[in-house]
């Protein structure tokens, strides 16, 4: 029986988020990087003020360290057609890694919703918000990643980027977020230099037990860049992703095991300047499966750095779930053969 996670709030008081304090504010539960220019502070604030504080929550059933093989997904659940669920019930069965069942895994989730309260509404003063995206599925069917992860048992940190819709049409917000069947440490979320909307990437901790016996700290790192840039077409965005890339992997660790996945937007898949860019920190899996993602395109990646003996494969999914990005999915061995 899977015991239901708790979910609280990084941010207790909405109106520090309505005001506009989420960008670069500290909470006990999670740090904030900002690598913005200075000229942006004032438009990011504006986008933070249309969104809730980041959630978090605790499984009582995890794991405090991955124990063996275990996946790592980057997926763009397209704002709640994703059907997670099945796709986690899925994984821990086996049919997405040839056979294998994969009862420890960390998804690293784009494009994921939440509704209700902490979502600000008519108190969100001098927001700015994405347009709505609502994908066309039967009423009632989209999955909402706080009611979701609650059924699922997982541990997770969701970080909004964006309000989905204006106050007066939902009580929405969209964003990355990072669910784990172990425990998450050193919470970071990173605001990432402003293109046309808000970006947030997540960076956190998870504890492998390596075949030594030693639980090994891995960073991962879940980010989604821009697919335009303000109000230039997508084939003109490389520029805006390349800042973003180039902004995040400043920031992160130089040494020590490193995951990092992501909806890049990469629209020139693997020589994409942005995909380039993140593989100066972290490496593409030798055993890659190299389909496209998203129609023709390869938008969706994992990038590896990983201790001496440990192992990777990377296949994409054959069915999207609803999403329309396939997802990737990395199985890595830490050295138990």
């Amino acid at each position: 029986m899977i015991t239901a996670a708790v979910v609280l709030s990084a941010v207790t008081d909405r109106r520090l988020a309505a005001a506009g304090a989420c960008a670069a504010r500290d909470s006990e539960s999670l740090r904030w990087v900002p690598v913005w220019t200075t000229g942006e502070r004032d438009a990011i604030d504006r986008w933070c003020a249309g969104v809730g504080p980041p959630a978090l929550a605790s499984a009582a059933a995890r794991a405090d360290a991955l124990d063996g093989t275990f996946a790592v997904v980057s997926w763009n659940t397209h704002v709640g057609a994703a059907d997670v669920e099945t796709f986690v019930a899925d994984l821990r069965a086996g049919r997405l890694t040839g056979g294998v069942p994969m009862p420890r895994f960390v998804l690293l989730l784009q494009e994921v919703y939440r509704a209700g309260r902490d979502v600000p509404g008519e108190d969100a003063g001098d927001a700015r918000w994405a347009s709505a995206e609502r994908p066309a599925r039967a009423p009632g069917a989209r999955h909402e990643i706080v009611t979701a992860v609650a059924r699922l048992g997982l541990d997770m940190v969701y970080v909004p980027s964006m309000r989905n819709g204006a106050p007066d049409e939902t009580d929405e917000d969209r964003g990355n977020a990072i669910l784990s069947t172990a425990a998450l440490s050193d919470i970071t979320a990173i605001e990432l230099p402003l293109e046309r909307q808000r970006r947030v990437a997540i960076r956190a901790v998870v504890r492998v037990r390596a075949a030594d016996g030693d639980d090994v700290p891995v960073t991962i790192v879940d980010t989604h860049f821009t697919n335009m840039v303000m109000h230039h077409l997508w084939v003109l965005s490389e520029s805006g992703r390349l800042r973003q890339a180039r902004a995040l992997a400043g920031v992160l660790p130089e040494r020590g095991a490193l995951v990092v996945g992501g909806d890049f937007n990469a629209w020139f898949g693997f020589h994409d300047a942005a995909y380039r860019e993140m593989k100066t920190v972290a490496h593409p899996v030798p055993d890659q499966d190299r389909r496209p993602s998203f129609g023709p395109m390869r938008l969706d990646h994992i990038l590896v750095r990983l201790p001496d003996g440990w192992r990777a494969s990377l296949r994409r999914a054959d069915d999207r779930y609803g999403s329309d990005h396939y997802p990737p999915v990395a199985t890595i061995d830490p050295g138990h053969g």
